[in-house]
């Protein structure tokens, strides 16, 4: 089967200028063109078109198209390449309708909408770090359940995380012991929180990579001076880390 340079430009929602000038720059040839003059175009073309379309539609100059295609060996890794490329795309976009529904189920209901939640998948800042210290499945699973929280929940989930950050100044400033009764109850609270949260090793019931992470959060908590600020000072900071190390080495 095979289609003309007008029937394959209407499918493909291009001009056939459009297609003769893929022709020109070496990226589209026709299958064949016939005695009147006309171009026709066969499946193999036709996939490759798509695929020149899906990189135009990911931004992708003409130059660039051309080299990836000549420098291809298998076109079966190029189309999964251009698979897990939509998919990420997609992902993207998924993040910025919750978004943008999330801005107007606030701004419906008369409050301020949360700036983190109106540029989620416009600028995901944290993505990179989480990724890093917790892998890929991590960000992707934990930021898609928190983006589809409601307004409501995302403030109820944020209130429950200020009284535990409350909760434990409390008990540092209080001069007990990391390993005290008190301490040893927040670190297992402080735990489960962790655990309420999809993607993290504690959610998914991994053991080792649960203890593993508990210990890796105390240590943020003190290497990262935005996380010894919330938990006043640095003071504050090692007590937590401390808290949650030996909750880790001898409760998990």
């Amino acid at each position: 089967m095979e289609w003309t340079i007008q029937e394959l430009a209407a499918r493909a929602g291009i001009t056939s200028r459009t297609l003769r000038h893929y022709d020109r720059f070496g990226l589209l040839a026709p299958s064949r063109v016939g005695e009147n003059g006309y171009r026709y175009y066969d499946p193999t073309a036709v996939a490759r078109l798509q695929r020149i379309l899906i990189m135009r539609r990911l931004g992708m100059g003409l130059p660039a198209i051309a080299e990836v295609l000549a420098d291809e060996v298998d076109t079966c890794d190029g189309l999964r390449t251009h698979i897990a490329a939509l998919e990420e795309e997609r992902d993207r976009l998924e993040r910025q309708i919750r978004s943008v529904r999330h801005t107007l189920e606030a701004l419906r209901a008369g409050v301020e909408p949360r700036m983190d939640v109106m540029l989620a998948g416009f600028n995901d800042h944290y993505k990179d770090e989480v990724i890093s210290r917790w892998g890929e499945r991590a960000f992707q699973v934990s930021n898609d359940w928190w983006h589809g929280k409601t307004l409501e929940q995302q403030r109820a989930w944020k209130q429950a995380s200020e009284d535990l950050v409350a909760a434990w100044v409390a008990a540092a400033r209080a001069g007990i012991s990391p390993t005290s009764a008190r301490a040893q109850t927040l670190a297992a609270r402080h735990v489960r929180w962790l655990s309420e949260i999809p993607g993290t090793p504690t959610a998914d019931g991994n053991r080792e990579r649960s203890i593993a992470m508990v210990k890796g959060v105390g240590d943020m908590f003190v290497d990262d001076p935005r996380f010894a600020a919330m938990y006043e000072d640095a003071a504050g900071a090692v007590f937590v880390r401390d808290a949650l190390h030996a909750y880790a080495r001898t409760r998990m």
